[in-house]
């Protein structure tokens, strides 16, 4: 494993500094320093990487790096895996393709070995798309492929009698909606993320489509959003269901929301990433496109509306994607055991991780989404410890943000979630904005950050959710 204490290209110390985080190194400001040193060299070369998806489409992304020998091949061999590590829980892939320094590929097929650091992220790939095994494989030039990507309409399907459903890993949320107008809305807390038997997950959601139904005259579809991957309406890799056994998992998860809308009379359901829902919500109530949609609530939920109003068929996971590059980032335990991904920034983790630092002790029986709930009392009734929480997790975003304009075409930007709402949320919002007008100028006008009303801050998901099955009267 390479020395990172000797990777000082990307290791630069932000200008606004987050309240309670003295060790935060944006990966922004680390691409941008590093690609500023590369051309300063005057050796700058090409390094590109096409990911490989379902449907023989290819995802590419192009950058610069030193040369084979330089000095800072280190610091080139570090900067490509986080570049790839970023890429690859954005778009998804389990066969890469790199263009670049035979010394680069190298240290990335080792890194992503099935030994290396990056091991957990090939195995996922592998799950994901069903591979045997997960490849980084050298090309030349004129190997290497273009890009062929497809992206698809979804939701806005307002007709009808239609219950949203949004699985949280701290509450459930469920909308009734007739004829695109909500007409009831609720949350119950569960805790999923805990529970083996998977006919608590069954009954659960099955008791939210129960609420919902009495506000309804019939039932024409459900549409679900949820945190993982769905195939087919299938779950292919959900972190809610992390607790059932795999026997029972393909038994009874697999096709959990089927089953669902097998018991509501057959209707046609639609399941999608929450991420993804995020973002049709901002695009729907925005009027607006394209979107990056992020949830902070148990996770960070991400997804993105292109231009054209469609999604792409990126993972958009970036929960997992790295934002910090600090040493000593935190560290995600519960999955990846990698330091400084999003799950650990935009998430109630954050707000948890943040809170003794911020003077606030909070009791250890109390779930992660009670201890969030403490906070934002605290702050609710004018206590001025949980303020800089919230800034920090606003220098956080802002930086990010400008991170993920190199990703993506950003230009509106929805945030949501338990951990916006409340006075929480404007904070976060303003201090981001500070932030990009701050380090990233260039984006100040461009990027436009919305922060929903309370109502649709944490039930949005759950009516834009019910806009994605088409029905015969739509």
């Amino acid at each position: 494993m390479e020395n990172t204490q000797t990777l000082h290209l990307l290791q630069i110390a932000p200008a606004v500094k987050p309240p309670l985080d003295e060790v935060f190194r944006p990966a922004y400001l680390a691409h941008k320093h590093f690609a500023a040193a590369v051309q300063k060299s005057g050796q700058a070369v090409s390094l590109k990487f096409a990911l490989e998806r379902s449907g023989g489409q290819f995802s590419v992304f192009s950058t610069q790096t030193f040369p084979e020998g330089h000095a800072e091949i280190g610091q080139a061999q570090r900067y490509a895996e986080r570049i790839l590590k970023f890429l690859l829980w954005q778009r998804g892939s389990g066969k890469i393709y790199v263009l670049g320094p035979d010394s680069i590929v190298a240290y990335l097929q080792k890194t992503y070995g099935a030994n290396g650091a990056r091991a957990f992220d090939a195995d996922f790939m592998k799950g994901v798309y069903e591979k045997k095994t997960f490849e980084i494989i050298g090309v030349s030039e004129k190997d290497f492929p273009k890009t062929t990507e497809v992206s698809s309409p979804v939701g806005r399907h307002l007709g009808g009698c239609r219950i949203g459903f949004d699985a949280g890993g701290s509450d459930r949320k469920v909308a009734a909606v007739i004829d695109g107008k909500e007409v009831f809305s609720c949350e119950v807390v569960w805790e999923p993320k805990l529970q083996s038997d998977p006919m608590y997950h069954f009954n659960g959601i099955d008791d939210s489509i129960r609420r919902a139904m009495e506000h309804l005259p019939r039932l024409d579809a459900i549409g679900v959003s949820s945190a993982g991957i769905f195939i087919d309406n299938k779950t292919r890799v959900a972190s809610l269901f992390r607790k059932v056994p795999a026997d029972l998992f393909e038994k009874h998860i697999k096709t959990l929301y089927l089953d669902i809308a097998k018991k509501w009379g057959n209707v046609p359901v639609e399941v999608a990433n929450d991420g993804d829902v995020t973002a049709l919500a901002g695009a729907m109530s925005l009027n607006v496109q394209p979107v990056l949609g992020i949830a902070m609530g148990t996770s960070q939920a991400v997804g993105y509306v292109d231009d054209k109003g469609h999604i792409t068929g990126w993972l958009n996971e970036l929960a997992f994607a790295p934002v910090d590059y600090a040493d000593n980032a935190p560290v995600d335990t519960e999955w990846s055991g990698d330091k400084g991904t999003g799950v650990q920034y935009f998430s109630q983790d954050a707000v948890i991780r943040l809170a003794p630092k911020a003077g606030i002790e909070l009791d250890a029986k109390l779930s992660p989404g009670d201890k969030l709930k403490k906070v934002q009392d605290l702050l609710r009734a004018g206590d001025k410890r949980p303020l800089p929480i919230f800034e920090t997790i606003g220098v956080y975003l802002g930086y990010a943000l400008a991170q993920y304009a190199e990703f993506y075409n950003l230009q509106n930007v929805l945030i949501l979630g338990r951990v916006t709402s409340g006075e929480g949320g404007t904070i976060i919002l303003e201090t981001a904005q500070k932030v990009i007008k701050a380090e990233a100028p260039h984006l100040s006008d461009k990027i436009k950050i919305n922060l929903p009303d309370e109502a649709s801050r944490r039930v949005g998901q759950a009516i834009a959710a019910a806009s994605l099955p088409a029905i015969s009267k739509d």
